[in-house]
């Protein structure tokens, strides 16, 4: 049965309208799934040596002290990326097969997932060195089986878990709390963490917990599954009391107004704008990684004034990138009004303003790290409102991808959002202010350099009017283009 219906699965997937469409984009998905999988691989290969060479310790027990943040990480990034099982299995329910074998075939199908595979670029060359080196080979054995046992306890838990945006966050919390605990000093969990994945090598029948683990969350996630293998499954209707939201007090801006309301009610009711509000929140620690000097490659002006752009402009870029496609649904009823093109620009202007504004003020804890960087992320901020705000709606003229809003995918993005045009746009958001940055800084000084990029976006500010129009005339121009991509449904 099981061969039938891989067979079944083969043939769907080469006879998908989306294959020859796609190819290219799987070529490349193909190359970035390569470059990830050689990192890993020499990563699996050079970590013992180096470890060995750097802290003259046993390269075990320091993997072991940081294998909690790195199934954590896994379990974060799965979450985010990694596909569910999907199979079309209507036609099967009225056919004689169980829905057992549909359940198993599905959970089966995760196993062989980029996401699993990846870890063995790092674990299977890892145990292999440790084989040569000389280690006790039943024990090496052991405790690879329990990696991959946690490999796929993590995989099984994600399916488990999936769709409940209150848990994602959670981990999310959790993981930078932990991270940011150890790093300032205040609380060290690897301290209890380390003896425990440790023992899965020194004491081999530890080896049966994480089994165990595995055995019980595939067990948890068949049952789930199965409980909603019927037709009838979702059909009843979730009933919520209702809320009025008017915001009247933006009733005195008029049309402007209006677009704000409509704006702040879907970001507030609708699971992807609020999910892509949510994440944007994500930005602001993004400069972690260039201002505290763990990093040499990010420890330069030039990438100070990189993270200060997406520590201030998050909610810019993810939210900006997706106008007009947010209000896809009802774009071509909103076409046949006496709409003002310029009033619905400026409401998205407005909100993005606003995110901006909130995220400077948020991001002061940067003055932690001195008070030039976070004069880096004020003026980033500057130009933010200055520059890239008209570039992201100038960019949003020529994105022509319809959202479902109810859905929580691509909160990030989404590949149909990219062509050359919207490229083309994109490069002076992040190249010109590092340049500009970069030019202030070595003929006159750092603060200077700061103040030309402040000056760049105050200049951007007064010629507003101008861009508005060439904003708008843009929108025009590509009106129908976008009006007919919005109804293709496929």
């Amino acid at each position: 049965m099981y061969k039938k219906i891989l067979w079944l699965e083969w043939k769907s997937f080469f006879r998908s309208a989306a294959f020859t469409q796609k190819i290219a984009i799987k070529i490349l998905i193909g190359l970035a799934a390569l470059y990830f999988g050689g990192c890993f691989l020499i990563l699996g290969i050079g970590s013992f040596f180096i470890i060995k060479d750097v802290t003259n310790q046993d390269p075990v027990v320091v993997v072991s002290q940081f294998l909690i943040y790195y199934f954590l990480m896994d379990l974060v990034f799965r979450q985010m990326l990694q596909k569910l099982p999907v199979m079309n299995i209507r036609p099967m329910l009225i056919l004689p097969v169980t829905r057992s074998y549909v359940v198993h075939f599905s959970l089966a199908k995760t196993s062989i997932s980029y996401f699993n595979v990846l870890n063995y670029f790092f674990f299977l060359p890892f145990t292999i060195v440790l084989y040569v080196q000389g280690y006790d080979p039943l024990s090496v054995t052991l405790w690879f089986v329990a990696m991959t046992a946690l490999i796929y306890f993590n995989n099984y838990l994600n399916i488990l878990i999936a769709n409940k945006d209150g848990l994602f966050y959670t981990f999310i919390t959790l993981l930078g709390a932990i991270a940011a605990s150890q790093y300032f000093g205040l609380f060290d969990i690897t301290i209890y963490t380390k003896p425990i994945f440790y023992a899965l090598f020194d004491q081999p029948l530890t080896v049966l917990v994480p089994v165990a683990l595995v055995v019980g969350v595939y067990y948890m996630t068949y049952k789930y599954l199965l409980g909603q293998l019927y037709l009838d499954v979702g059909l009843k209707k979730e009933i919520a009391v209702a809320q009025t939201e008017n915001y009247t007090w933006l009733n005195k801006y008029g049309t402007l107004g209006s677009f704000l309301k409509n704006d702040i009610r879907m970001i507030r009711r609708n699971k992807r704008s609020k999910t892509t509000a949510t994440m944007s929140i994500l930005f602001l620690f993004y400069g972690l990684l260039f201002f505290n000097g763990a990093i040499d490659a990010y420890d330069n002006p030039a990438m100070h004034m990189f993270a200060g752009i997406f520590v201030s402009g998050g909610f810019l870029i993810s939210f900006g990138q997706f106008v007009p496609s947010w209000d896809s649904a009802y774009y071509p009823l909103m076409m046949t009004q006496n709409v003002p093109y310029r009033d619905y620009i400026s409401s998205k202007w407005w909100l993005m303003v606003i995110g901006t504004l909130v995220a400077t003020v948020l991001g002061s804890f940067y003055l932690f790290f001195g008070l030039e960087i976070y004069l880096i992320v004020v003026a980033a901020a500057i130009y933010n409102i200055g520059v890239n705000s008209y570039l992201v709606l100038w960019g949003g003229a020529y994105t022509k991808t319809p959202i479902d809003l109810t859905s929580a995918k691509g909160a990030f993005g989404d590949r149909k959002a990219f062509n050359v045009k919207t490229l083309l746009i994109s490069l002076p958001q992040l190249l010109l202010p590092m340049a500009v940055f970069m030019t202030g800084k070595v003929l006159l000084g750092t603060y200077e350099g700061i103040a030309l990029v402040a000056l760049l976006g105050i200049i951007g500010f007064l010629f507003r009017d101008k861009m508005f129009n060439l904003i708008v005339k843009t929108y025009k121009t590509e009106k129908y283009a976008t009006l007919a991509a919005y109804k293709e449904k496929n």
